[in-house]
């Protein structure tokens, strides 16, 4: 994992098209701005997991259907 430093206005720069802006810093949050191409999905990390769990379920149920056919 790399761990960078950055101060209010800052930028982290991802790629060719991902850009991370600190919008804001209080005492124990940090407010992050982020630019990405339409075709990258950008998720709190709790929703990608909600999404996966969703997409593994959904899977699942084709499968068993498939499998009475």
């Amino acid at each position: 994992m790399l761990v960078l430093s950055r101060k209010k206005n800052e930028q982290i720069v991802i790629g060719d098209g991902i850009v991370i802006t600190i919008v804001d810093v209080r005492a124990d949050k940090v407010r992050i701005g982020i630019e990405a191409p339409a075709h990258v999905p950008v998720h709190r990390h709790e929703v990608y997991l909600a999404l996966q769990k969703q997409a593994e379920t959904t899977s699942a149920a084709a499968n068993d259907a498939a499998d009475q056919v």
